[in-house]
């Protein structure tokens, strides 16, 4: 009977992975395309790292939902790279170099990193990047963007930002890919609707794959019928076309290895090994945050699985690569339960190349932004922004911050500064509460009894400090450590301080269960 049961879990996952595959491919392939693009790196590197990251990656990593492939939020160190090593192939070197920084990374357990920052910061992470996909699709949905599916970045490579690209957008409305965006946005939405969800048929084919054949086959109808309303090639995928193994073997760039001599090497693979890692651990941190069912992905296994990434990647001419949340949300809201769906997005990225790039090469990018356009909604609901509210300022205030910051600079400064409000609040919290007070008033001098609490850390200091420094003259002042299981030298050197100097004040000062220090002296 357990056997039936597991055989029956295991095509009901199977029967949401695949599709889920098929959407995150469909996702990931303009992305692949426009981050190399933006990259100023070979147009087919980046769908070479996003077939490793999902053939090779999606098994060595612990993770059930992430998906991994070359990052816009590594575009900038990219383009500098290749620019500062000259040669795309001295480049590939770094690459495998910072992959191999990785792997080491991993094994000295390096992954907890991840586990520091605050949940309202992860949120505001997730909220964000679903407004920009929004604000970044628009133009394409509108077909007057030749930018491709360019940054994430608030400032374009263009030269236009987020909002003055929308405002050209509306100026230069392609009839045509404005139709096909509308239309592909009806399917999707209806979809995404009780009524169609009822049906067992529509939940093994995915909405993304009816608006990719519906796009297709009303841009053929434009162009046999009204080719006033064609989509120009400009508004298109745009795959190499590749016929035989010899064009695959040219599509691929080996790493100069005689560039292990020059110094600048070193340096670019160190700063792609600490950027694409902190990445990856943002990225898994929200992505289990996202899963349905709560699962943990181990990080220092990541850093492993990414750091194997990208030396097959730079080995073979890809880009570098970290887990990604657009795509990994898309994944969710597809439905995907296993690491089974990154892998299939990984073979029909390998498919797309090899058989079916004429038949892509048509399909509208208004369509693939229709796609974007409700991944971006999903993670920037209106029910997020409540919730958050009612947690309090100290939880809504840093997510709002942190939203605010990339959609104004970039994912990683975004995050840097909503971390750093975070913290602050986290401070600020601590400042709170290490400690109990009480007051009472004696015929000869007022008694004030301090607990500690159970865990006192060097955040509590500020605030011990501040209190003893206000402790009123003529007083009794009884400090107690009996509940505390660990007490930060820094507070141990404060309070002994205190007890050295409160004589001065006519404060007797009473310790109890409280190690005494030598206070450093400074010269």
């Amino acid at each position: 009977m357990r056997s039936e049961t597991n055989k029956s879990t295991r095509f009901a996952t199977l029967a949401k992975d695949i599709p889920a595959g098929l959407v995150v491919f469909l996702v990931a392939l303009p992305l692949c395309l426009g981050i190399s693009l933006a990259s100023g790196a070979p147009l087919f590197a980046g769908i070479i790292t996003g077939i490793i990251g999902g053939v090779v990656v999606s098994w060595l990593s612990g993770s059930q939902l992430s998906v991994s492939g070359p990052a816009a939020g590594l575009t900038v160190i990219v383009l500098n790279g290749i620019e500062t090593l000259q040669t795309y192939e001295a480049f590939l070197l770094a690459v495998v170099l910072a992959g191999l920084l990785q792997l080491v990374l991993g094994f000295l357990k390096a992954g907890v990193i991840g586990l520091y920052f605050p949940s309202s910061v992860i949120r505001g992470m997730l909220a964000a990047i679903g407004l920009i996909l929004i604000l970044k699709q628009i133009p394409h949905f509108l077909g007057a963007d030749e930018d491709f599916f360019g940054s994430l970045n608030f400032i374009q490579n263009d030269g236009k930002n987020t909002f003055s690209g929308i405002t050209y957008a509306i100026s230069a409305i392609n009839l045509g890919a404005f139709i096909v965006g509308l239309v592909s946005l009806g399917i999707l939405l209806l979809w995404d609707t009780p009524a169609f969800k009822r049906v067992k048929l529509f939940k093994f084919i995915p909405g993304a794959l009816i608006v990719v054949l519906a796009s297709v086959g009303i841009n053929t109808l434009f162009l046999n019928f009204y080719p006033q309303l064609a989509i120009s090639s400009s508004h298109l995928v745009n795959l190499p076309i590749i016929s035989s193994f010899q064009d695959f073997g040219n599509e691929l760039r080996l790493p100069d290895f005689a560039s292990f001599t020059n110094p600048s090497v070193y340096v670019v693979a160190f700063t792609i090994a600490i950027v694409a890692s902190l990445e990856t651990l943002l990225s898994v941190e929200a992505v289990d945050k996202l899963d349905p069912h709560k699962r943990r992905t181990p990080t220092n296994r990541e850093l492993k699985a990414q750091g194997i990434g990208n030396m097959l990647s730079g080995l073979i001419g890809g880009l570098p690569m970290t887990a990604v949340i657009v795509r990994s949300s898309a994944n969710i809201v597809a439905g995907g339960e296993t690491r089974l769906s990154s892998f299939v997005h990984g073979l029909f990225l390998l498919l797309s190349v090899v058989l079916m790039a004429g038949f892509l090469n048509q399909v509208p990018l208004s369509a693939l932004a229709a796609v974007l356009l409700i991944v971006g909604f999903k993670l920037t609901k209106p029910a997020l922004y409540k919730g958050q509210l009612k947690l309090g300022s100290e939880q809504f205030i840093p997510f709002i911050v942190t939203i605010l910051a990339i959609l104004f600079t970039d994912l990683l400064v975004g995050i840097c500064v909503g971390l750093a409000v975070g913290v602050f609040y986290i401070l600020k919290a601590n400042y709170k509460s290490p400690y109990f007070y009480h007051k009472e008033e004696q015929r000869d001098k007022a008694l004030i009894r301090i607990k500690l609490s159970e865990h006192v850390s060097f955040l509590n200091k500020a605030s011990i400090v501040l209190t003893l420094d206000h402790m009123p003259a003529n007083s009794h002042v009884l400090i107690d450590g009996g509940h505390s299981e660990f007490i930060d030298y820094d507070v141990l050197e404060a309070i002994q301080e205190f007890k050295q100097t409160a004589h001065e004040r006519n404060i007797t000062v009473e310790v109890r269960n409280v190690p005494e220090v030598m206070a450093m002296e400074v010269h």
